[in-house]
């Protein structure tokens, strides 16, 4: 269930899909292309200002937000939903080389090229229906213009900045 990222970059990273669930990153896979967003809740602006005083604090470290508990609610939307990950944090904090262009994702099948550009702008599918996938995972990438979202790229072991 883990995805190294290596090649051209500052610092090498191992993702590992399987936590993510608990990160308050994730997004449905519904609500990726439709531009839509979970409701807001009342105490948005005391979330708000609470990430922002952590960002401040931990600007020099990588300090996930994870929940830090889960409740009836979230427990039940975790079993029954897909979720999607965007990975542009990560790979800003992989830090490429200033020369990196191109992309190798290599897969189950095949090695498959695609542009730094595109690979910031993606989705990595971690859970359907509840479910990590491990048939043809650990990931699926989507683009988030949904380009792709009838065919997305599975089985995705390693990303090599070229």
């Amino acid at each position: 269930m883990i995805i190294q990222m290596k090649g051209k970059i500052k610092f090498p990273i191992t993702l590992d899909a399987s936590v993510w669930i608990f990160d308050d990153r994730k997004v449905i896979l519904e609500d990726a292309f439709t531009g839509q967003k979970e409701e807001v809740k009342d105490d948005s602006y005391k979330k708000t200002a609470q990430m922002f005083d952590q960002e401040v604090y931990f600007q020099s470290k990588i300090k996930p937000p994870v929940n830090k508990s889960i409740n009836r609610f979230e427990k039940e939307k975790i079993l029954k939903h897909s979720f999607v990950m965007p990975i542009e944090t990560f790979i800003r904090s992989a830090e490429p080389e200033a020369d990196v262009e191109h992309v190798r994702l290599k897969t189950n099948e095949d090695d498959v090229i695609i542009t730094l550009d595109q690979l910031l702008n993606t989705y990595f599918l971690f859970s359907l229906n509840g479910k990590p996938l491990k048939e043809d995972g650990p990931v699926h990438l989507y683009f988030k213009d949904g380009s792709n979202k009838d065919a997305p790229i599975k089985g995705i072991k390693e990303i090599i900045f070229e």
